[in-house]
């Protein structure tokens, strides 16, 4: 941590059989430039929605962003209360994509226990935020939220695909860039599910005591040779106390 060595006090295996709760935010882009690939999006998204959340343990919700940021179907276990949701979708006009990852991590993922997941799909064009991305990036961090990015390419409007990277490279996540084929988007989807069920969590006590709320920099290798890691590239830490008015 900033560049100092930390002893590891905790490390488990995730995946299907571990008890640790899994949170997903899909948010998905509704705006006009992305219209022609919605049925698309609805269809992969409904399928790892039943793959991935297991019964009785898993939550999930769906927040469709455009020119607004709208909670389509609030935190539910039932895939059909999602399914409907997803079918509910209709194209909008710009995209708020800052403000709906902010909304996301902010008001509906920072309380939640457990794995915190958020799965964005968007052409990355943010035309409307009224929030900048580092905003956005910050809430995420506060949140302990992992970001993948689904980036959909549409032909006939411009992507910018490099702030959704960057949002997964800054909490351990991963973007994938289809060619908005529906194959491609099922691959993109499938690929998640498969790295959520093999994560590793792990957690020290960091030798800087500092209630500080300033972001420190966390840097980790496996000693383990042909090892690719992925992991968040910080955190904040706690802000100090408010001081009595009294």
């Amino acid at each position: 941590e900033n560049r100092k060595p930390q002893k590891i006090e905790y490390f488990s295996e995730l995946g299907k059989g571990s008890e640790v709760p899994l949170t997903i935010a899909l948010l998905i882009d509704t705006s006009g430039s992305v219209k022609d690939k919605l049925d698309y999006e609805k269809t992969t998204a409904a399928q790892f929605f039943k793959e991935v959340l297991r019964p009785y343990k898993d939550l999930a919700l769906i927040i469709q962003f455009d020119a607004e940021v709208n909670l389509v179907q609030d935190f539910t276990q039932d895939p059909d209360d999602l399914i409907r949701g997803l079918n509910s979708l209709r194209a909008g006009n710009s995209t708020a994509l800052y403000d709906a990852i902010y909304l996301a991590a902010e008001e509906k993922l920072r309380h939640e226990t457990g794995r915190k997941v958020m799965v964005v799909i968007s052409d990355g064009e943010d035309t409307s935020s009224k929030l900048r991305k580092e905003a956005a990036i910050e809430a995420a961090h506060r949140s302990d939220v992992l970001i993948y990015g689904i980036g959909v390419r549409s032909e006939a409007f411009g992507s910018n695909f490099g702030v959704l990277k960057k949002f997964a490279e800054e909490t351990g996540g991963t973007f994938f860039s289809p060619h908005a084929k529906l194959a491609e988007i099922q691959a993109a989807f499938r690929a998640i599910g498969e790295e959520l069920q093999g994560q590793y969590s792990l957690a020290y006590e960091p030798t800087n005591k500092n209630k500080d709320g300033s972001f420190r920099a966390i840097d980790l290798r496996c000693k383990v040779g042909g090892v690719r890691i992925r992991a968040r590239k910080g955190y904040y830490a706690p802000r100090p106390a408010p001081a009595d008015s009294k």
